[in-house]
């Protein structure tokens, strides 16, 4: 069919219309993107975005803050920073970000006492804070200290053989400790042969399944924080009978045996002792926590009946748990005729009660230890203490277990009354390795080696034969 010249005109005009409609819809979408933006962050651990509690404290802080970042021209670590700070600026435009060369500075590096590493200095309100290392957790959380102006202390009793907060055997808890620095909560060794009380600038007092006997004198220092409206933090083990007292006290007790949990067998864990938890129960500690934690060798605890604290179980074992009484080595199973019970079994509780805390300090305002800010006298306040029966879960060699970490950050802020920093996660790079068995690395290597060479070259040479045959 002919088409005759004012037909192809009105198809000119036409087609010439819809370019024109197509590239204003295009400019004026360019144009509403530099106005506007849409982000989805798709990372498994919401690594690219910031939680809820940093949104939340940022919109809270009315004033400007200011990071002056000590670093060396390295442009990779200058980059993962600013990354890092451009989340927050995203929620806080008047964040502002400098990068200052040490070495142009001597004098204000000398005068910081900034080392090779670097430093970065966190500033709001006329105060700073100042950060070796930065990631979400730790810049959040100065940002609240910076806030508060309110320092944390915690006390962890040594000379009994007890986990060190700042030891790097395998047991100690040295990175944990560590951990805790990063988040400006002050970590102090209590001995209490050469320090007779309970320091009281101390908001948590932690005890870590002592090696010896405490001496009498001790229990009943320990008691009398207790009774006074003390937070506390007890970590003990399968077998270890050295806070008994303490657990009493508190209306607990720990059933014989070792906590053994057949379901780790599906995560790739032969060893049974290993208590795997993924289903938390209720609790502000739990709340919104996800991932799993594990808990090489625990002891299940059960609560008594006579107890003036209100309890809440933290931590319980799956169902095809139970109590092992025997060895574990070889093949283990239930014997249901003796002392082992079956689960699912608590192994962590929480417990709260009112207390007036006469005299017991809630924060500090100074790094002096011992140095209170103020005093919770003649005023309710709530006593908090988490009994966990398993000591292992935060050591050096199991703290970067997949939640442990976060698990331990949750109750020490909990147990400190810092219940804003609970829901600030400690995001940890998800397993970049890939582990292939033997008869995958055969596959692989048989496809890529073989399989895909000959395929190639079947379908060359069918090619040429079809282009041979024209």
């Amino acid at each position: 069919m002919k088409i005759s010249p004012h037909k192809h005109q009105q198809i000119r005009f036409k087609n010439g219309l819809i370019t024109l409609a197509l590239l204003c819809i295009f400019g004026s979408l360019a144009w509403l993107s530099t106005r506007y933006s849409a982000e989805t962050d798709i990372t498994r651990n919401s690594s690219n975005s910031l939680s809820q509690a940093s949104q939340k404290l940022l919109k809270s802080l009315p004033d400007k803050i200011q990071l002056t970042a000590y670093i060396k021209k390295d442009p990779s670590l200058r980059s993962q920073i600013a990354q890092l700070v451009a989340r927050y600026k995203r929620h806080k435009t008047d964040l502002a970000l400098t990068f200052i060369d040490p070495d142009s500075q001597p004098e204000k590096t000398r005068e910081l006492n900034i080392d090779a590493a670097g430093v970065i200095i966190v500033e709001y309100q006329g105060r700073s804070e100042k950060l070796n290392f930065i990631d979400e957790s730790s810049l959040t959380n100065a940002l609240l200290q910076l806030a508060n102006a309110d320092e944390r202390w915690v006390t962890f009793l040594t000379g009994h053989g007890e986990r060190a907060p700042d030891g790097i055997a395998n047991f100690d808890l040295g990175q944990f400790g560590k951990e805790l620095e990063r988040r400006k909560i002050k970590a102090q060794a209590l001995d209490l042969a050469t320090m007779p009380d309970i320091p009281g600038n101390s908001a948590l007092l932690v005890l870590t399944a002592p090696a010896v006997s405490l001496l009498p004198a001790e229990l009943e220092l320990i008691k009398r924080y207790i009774r006074q409206g003390g937070n506390l933090l007890l970590l003990t083990d399968p077998g270890n009978h050295h806070l008994d007292a303490i657990e009493q006290l508190l209306g607990l007790r720990q059933l014989p045996g070792t906590l053994v949990d057949s379901k780790s067998t599906l995560y790739g864990i032969n060893d049974p002792s290993f208590v795997l938890a993924s289903d938390y129960l209720p609790h502000p500690i739990t709340q919104g926590f996800q991932p799993i934690t594990v808990y090489p060798v625990a002891a299940a605890l059960e609560i008594g009946d006579e107890t003036d604290f209100q309890p809440v179980e933290l931590l319980k074992s799956a169902s095809q748990s139970w109590t092992e009484t025997g060895p574990i080595a070889g093949k283990i199973v239930f014997d249901a005729d003796g002392d082992e019970k079956q689960g699912p079994l608590a192994f962590a509780y929480a417990l709260t009660r009112p207390s007036t805390g006469s005299g017991q300090v809630l924060s500090t305002s100074s790094g002096q230890a011992g140095k209170p800010l103020r005093q919770a006298q003649d005023r309710l306040v709530e006593q908090r203490i988490v009994v966990v029966g398993d000591g292992d879960f935060l050591s050096n060699a199991y703290l970067g277990n997949v939640g442990n970490l976060d698990m331990g950050l949750r109750m020490i802020n909990w147990l400190i009354h810092d219940d804003r920093f609970i829901d600030i996660p400690a995001k940890i790079a998800t397993d970049k390795s890939l582990q292939l068995s033997q008869i995958s690395v055969a596959i692989i290597g048989f496809g890529f080696l073989i399989v895909i060479p000959l395929l190639l070259m079947a379908t060359g040479f069918y090619i040429w034969r079809k282009r041979k045959q024209r």
